[in-house]
């Protein structure tokens, strides 16, 4: 507990720090209301659960629990209720009582519905006699899944912020599990993809007969519609106390991982006060440890406005995001974890002058090697298969989420008569110190496995609120979340609207592997002629990543806008109220 008040200490004392050394300009009234609904989710039916819930009478958190919630249905890639995540909330003034003292200009919350390592984890599990990684161990079945914590974190959502009350909200998700959907080009090619690491279980669901399902094929899950169901009924006791918790405890045993029920029954939310970093004349308010998304984008964004910089469209200005990059991802490996494990330097990670002193080592003229940093600890690679929504209302509570499973199904391990596939988030933790984890990278003691314990995330669900209006951002895609957000972030600075910000080509540092990752279009020819001269080994890649969903809304225009990454096949949608 000593250790738990000194890390909320220094996250309160790192926002009075951040709040000291921001521009004094005035920035947007949180009072006014949008002209309408938004909602931007990584499927359209998740979208079309999200505008549903709003229009019976719902707000922006019940809408969270139905998109949430569907998506687990519709996108098992990429979360579900065998996994957990990052829900940041806002609440506009009208939905806060009046006796609070947020009244004025509303609240924001961070909920922490991550994964936690069972009561058996040890800091050693996943490695051999020789102290070398079994990579399968933390990525495949049983032994590779976390405690849930997406069933708790939307109960919580539901009866503490929602209005119509949780079994309504689970409404359109136990719809869509029960009569079917239609499978999609993408989800056809995952399944394919990771049919053979999938449990007998999920087999006969989605590789029935021994073919996988194919796009045009309907997919029905009728087990999980019944899971669901008892969740819409009981509420969380519905997953982590009874029947439910008794069938999965024992699928989990018999498979030869470590569940207890005692490890479900004590699972619980925490609310976590958002970090918040300014940028110019711009606010963010973001995700704190155990994400370390949130760190990258201060110290990032901190060290360029300490360097000047402005977005010059050429080689030279992109050289200072990636040198950036490079030391906030340093400190990422360094220093983070679960803040209820393991103390974090927040207050000097998130001061201005720290910022300064990164700045100053940076060479405009050369790339800094990663191996001159300090590097006695790597960055892990996180799974790429997570999935983000971004809704407001027309009142202006607004959600920005980010949930995983990690890896594309999870661990691909379903418990028979329950149709939940179970997380491989423990692979999120450092399976060593000395040996390499499952993606062949060192990791930090500060994220080691430890019973109870959240791994690290890049989950960097954020808003930023300024000149342009308010964003609402969030992707997946592991390591790369950060920088995509905050490429995202820079764009939204510069003007442009919510589908340039999800279009628009990216790039990627993470201080090891030293190389500079790049999506087709990202860098002209003549950049890529110009940063391999400053000294950067260029990546290019020959696909592109992430899956961005933002909401854009400028009360100054009264402009409501919602956009879906065109790579994938989510949906934005904007209803207007009567009058607009």
């Amino acid at each position: 507990m000593k250790g738990l008040l000194k890390v909320f200490a220094g996250v309160l004392l790192a926002m009075i720090l951040l709040i000291d050394a921001a521009p004094a300009q005035a920035f947007v009234n949180s009072a006014s209301r949008p002209p309408g609904i938004a909602v931007a989710s990584a499927h359209p039916l998740a979208t079309d659960a999200g505008i549903e819930v709003l229009q019976a009478g719902g707000n922006a958190f019940d809408a969270a629990v139905a998109v949430s919630a569907s998506l687990a249905v519709v996108e098992p890639t990429g979360s579900g209720i065998g996994g957990g995540g990052f829900w940041l909330l806002h609440q506009a003034p009208s939905a806060i009582k009046s006796t609070s003292p947020n009244k004025d200009e509303g609240r924001d919350i961070f909920l922490d519905g991550r994964e936690v390592a069972p009561l058996a984890a040890t800091e050693n599990m996943y490695l051999d006699a020789q102290g070398k990684a079994v990579d399968i161990a933390s990525r495949d079945g049983a032994l590779a899944a976390g405690i849930p914590g997406e069933p708790a974190a939307l109960a919580a959502l539901a009866s503490k912020y929602g209005k119509l009350g949780f079994a309504r909200d689970l409404q359109p998700a136990i719809r869509y599990a029960r009569d079917g959907f239609i499978v999609d080009a993408k989800l056809a090619r995952a399944i394919a993809e990771n049919a053979n690491r999938m449990s007998p279980a999920a087999t006969a669901i989605f590789v029935p007969n021994g073919k996988p399902l194919v796009a045009g094929d309907k997919l029905v899950q009728t087990d999980l519609s019944k899971s669901l169901q008892l969740l819409a009924s009981r509420g969380a006791a519905g997953f982590y106390q009874g029947t439910l918790a008794k069938t999965l405890v024992a699928g989990v045993d018999a498979a030869k991982g470590i569940w207890s029920e005692a490890d479900l029954a004590r699972y619980s939310v925490v609310e976590r006060e958002p970090l918040v970093t300014y940028f110019r004349d711009y606010k963010l308010i973001t995700s704190p440890p155990p994400s370390a998304g949130g760190i990258a984008l201060a110290e990032t964004l901190q060290q360029l406005e300490v360097l000047g910089w402005t977005d010059t469209h050429d080689a030279a200005s992109k050289h200072l995001v990636i040198e950036s990059l490079r030391r906030a991802y340093h400190d990422r490996a360094q220093y983070l974890g679960d803040p209820d494990f393991v103390q974090i330097p927040l207050t000097r990670l998130a001061s201005r002058d720290y910022a300064i002193s990164l700045a100053r080592t940076i060479d405009r003229k050369h790339a800094t090697p990663s191996a001159s940093l300090d590097a006695a600890a790597k960055p892990a690679v996180e799974g790429g298969q997570t999935t983000h929504f971004s809704i407001i209302d027309a009142d202006g509570n607004r959600v920005a989420a980010t949930m995983s499973i990690n890896l594309s199904f999870g661990s691909g391990f379903m418990v028979a008569g329950t149709g939940i596939f179970l997380n491989d988030e423990m692979d999120d933790f450092a399976a060593s110190t000395t040996a390499s984890n499952a993606y062949g990278l060192i990791g930090s003691k500060a994220n080691a496995v430890a019973p109870r314990k959240r791994p690290l995330s890049t989950m960097t669900p954020t808003f930023v609120e300024g000149p342009n209006g308010i964003l609402l951002i969030g992707t997946p895609g592991g390591s790369r979340i950060a920088t995509m957000v905050l490429l995202g972030i820079l764009d939204f600075v510069d003007g442009a609207d919510a589908k340039a910000i999800v279009a628009a080509p990216r790039y990627h540092h993470q201080y090891l592997p030293d190389v500079v990752q790049f999506e087709p279009g990202a860098f002209s020819e003549t950049e890529q002629h110009d940063l391999t001269a400053l000294g950067d080994t260029l990546a290019p890649l020959t696909s592109t990543y992430g899956n961005m969903q933002v909401v854009l809304w400028n009360p100054q225009t009264n402009n409501l806008q919602a956009a879906s990454d065109p790579r994938a096949v989510g949906a934005g949608r904007v209803v207007l109220t009567a009058g607009h």
